[in-house]
């Protein structure tokens, strides 16, 4: 078998979106499954709406999931070069050679033109195709044409009779009836290819052996057949991935959080968590596992464990999974994870000592089997790292707004500014000693303390908590506490 030769070849046109990537990891579990190689190709043929930046984006959602590449624009290789803009002269080469075998004609039909004639065969029921009058002008009428200023396109011959057959690695067999395609533009008026033109001609140049791309291109692969075969091409294998879905099963959007990348990083999402929850977005281990290690995946996956039918994009799934990848992260590898979101909240330095960084992974420790988000850290956990944290509704009404928790967080804050270690079991006892003291359940001190400590009813355990945080700033919250409380200044918000 001949060494597999996948690609992802993004357009630079805007952000990276979460349905590019997992084309990306799906064309890259199959190199890597195989091993085979992984190009990254740069199709910048939409001249009006590339953007530069927009092409480092694609380098650097790739490397934030931890795609490498073989060959590409930025690398080299036996095949550059890798964007398609400096490929322009092979691809014009190639129109004028349909050209001159009649595969191809010039359309000269202005964008109003062609409307005028689709909302015609739309009033009479037909699909709104190009007719391909262009294809039976003679010379002197496209000579006339280009006397009058008209700029063209180029178009390709497509077959009107027959079916086109697809034998897709993942939807199976599809066929189409010839009848129903337009004639293709391969050429713009700008002279610069189609994707139709260029990703053909490219995937033959890079010795391509699968095209895994997503099932929109589905209709695409026919015009692309027919191209192969007019240009003698032997075509590659095709693999079209399944629709990803939002929650309510319509095509993914805004409107069910994230789209770009970048914005699932900024959420606070590890990478190596969506890298395992995008691979099981259309494509099954053969078992139940969820949580699978890169390595696991690339040894498991296959193009036949791949659906045809639409996956669905779980927002609350991909949460989970990657508080499940929080939790097994080293206290110390999740501190460094979390350090760049507390420093831009202005929760931490940007260039913490030794000592500070094995205090963070003290605080991750305790925290991290009820984080989800890395962002969960600069909210939930604030308390941590600031005075300024807000009392929650449900603190201030359980506990904060008691005539007697007052009283209770100063003598508490008293015995714990008495202690002379500072640590989990010297805390425990003076808790425990109050509420003897004051002949009460533990927990009529515990609560009203975590509740002036952090603001909130939830969190690790308390004695563990306090034991991080300085014992000056535990005794000063509680005594500032009290005094709010008693100013009346803590009463629930909600019936304020």
């Amino acid at each position: 078998m001949a060494e597999v030769r996948v690609r992802f070849a993004p357009a630079p046109t805007g952000f990276m979106h979460v349905g590019n990537l997992h084309t990306a990891l799906f064309n890259w579990l199959f190199a890597r499954s195989q091993g085979g190689k992984f190009i990254l190709r740069i199709e910048d043929t939409d001249e009006l709406r590339f953007t530069p930046e927009a092409v480092q984006v694609i380098y650097d959602g790739l490397r934030w999931l931890g795609l490498d590449w073989d060959e590409g624009p930025d690398i080299g290789g036996p095949c550059a070069p890798y964007v398609q803009s400096e490929r322009l002269a092979g691809y014009q080469e190639t129109v004028q050679q349909l050209l001159d075998e009649g595969k191809a004609y010039e359309c000269f039909c202005t964008p109003e033109e062609l409307e005028e004639r689709r909302e015609l065969m739309r009033a009479r029921g037909l699909p709104p195709r190009y007719d391909g009058r262009c294809g039976e002008l003679d010379e002197a009428e496209r000579q006339k044409f280009r006397d009058e200023g008209r700029a063209s396109c180029i178009r390709f011959r497509v077959k009107q009779t027959g079916t086109t057959v697809i034998n897709d690695l993942i939807q199976g067999e599809v066929a189409y009836e010839n009848s129903l395609i337009a004639d293709g533009i391969i050429q713009k008026t700008s002279g610069f290819p189609t994707y139709h033109l260029a990703c053909v001609l490219d995937d033959e140049a890079m010795g391509i052996t699968h095209v895994i791309r997503a099932v929109e291109h589905l209709p695409n692969t026919q015009l692309h057949l027919q191209l192969q075969e007019a240009l003698g091409i032997q075509p590659p294998q095709y693999a079209h991935l399944p629709l990803v879905l939002g929650p309510d099963r319509t095509k993914l959007s805004k409107r069910h959080s994230a789209v770009s990348v970048v914005e699932y990083a900024e959420m606070g999402y590890l990478p190596e968590a969506m890298f395992n929850f995008l691979a099981l977005l259309g494509w099954s281990p053969g078992d139940e596992q969820e949580v699978l290690s890169r390595e696991e995946i690339i040894k498991r996956f296959s193009l036949e464990a791949c659906s045809s039918s639409p996956s669905v994009f779980d927002l609350q799934k991909a949460e989970w999974l990657n508080g499940e990848y929080i939790a097994a992260l080293a206290p110390e590898e999740l501190a460094q994870r979390v350090l760049p979101f507390l420093v831009e909240a202005g929760l931490f330095e940007a260039e913490p000592s030794e000592k500070r960084m094995i205090w963070l992974g003290q605080v991750c420790n305790l925290m991290k089997e009820r984080i989800k988000l890395l962002t969960t850290f600069t909210t939930w956990a604030r308390y941590f790292f600031t005075d300024d944290y807000e009392y929650e509704d449900r603190a201030r009404e359980k506990w904060l707004s008691r005539e007697d928790t007052p009283d209770k967080l100063d003598m508490l804050a008293d015995r714990l500014d008495a202690l002379e270690s500072w640590n989990v079991d010297s805390v425990e006892a003076a808790v425990r000693g109050l509420a003897e003291e004051l002949e009460v359940g533990a927990g009529q001190v515990i609560h009203p303390c975590r509740a002036a400590v952090t603001g909130t009813t939830i969190g690790p355990s308390l004695f563990h908590l306090l034991e991080v945080l300085a014992q000056g700033d535990v005794v000063a919250r509680l005594r500032r506490t009290a005094a709010l409380g008693r100013a009346g200044q803590l009463r629930p918000r909600k019936h304020a």
